[in-house]
């Protein structure tokens, strides 16, 4: 198995995502920060929920255009703005992204880089 999850008995667990991800040989791709933007790059309504969906979406797109999937990935990022619930995040991300625990790291900042943006995503996979 080229990824393998770690969460020690000896830590908290949560189903939502793993403690660690060990990744051994393959390739590995790395994806950068995807806002909640549609096809000719405008900011999708509906708020940082919808963002978020959108934004996952686009991993998963850019997942398959190298033949991976969700269950390839061994971390995910999440940048959120200061005027985001972090909850509308977090159940965007349960209901697009399935039950593929990753690694899993989640930051509040001041502001994104693109104007409207309430949500990026980035993501490191591995693949075989």
């Amino acid at each position: 198995m080229p990824l393998e999850h770690i969460n020690p008995d000896t830590m908290h667990s949560n189903p939502a995502f793993s403690q660690a991800t060990l990744v051994s040989g393959g390739r590995t791709l790395y994806i950068g920060e995807q806002n909640g933007v549609d096809e000719h790059g405008a900011i999708v309504e509906g708020g940082a929920r919808a963002q978020a969906l959108q934004a996952l979406d686009q991993v998963k797109r850019l997942l398959a255009a190298v033949g991976a999937t969700q269950a390839d990935v061994a971390v995910l990022r999440v940048f959120y703005g200061r005027d985001v619930e972090l909850q509308d995040i977090m159940s965007a991300s349960m209901e697009a992204w399935g039950p593929h625990p990753t690694a899993l790291t989640v930051v509040q900042v001041h502001a994104l880089a693109r104007a409207g943006a309430l949500v990026g995503i980035e993501a490191i996979a591995h693949l075989a």
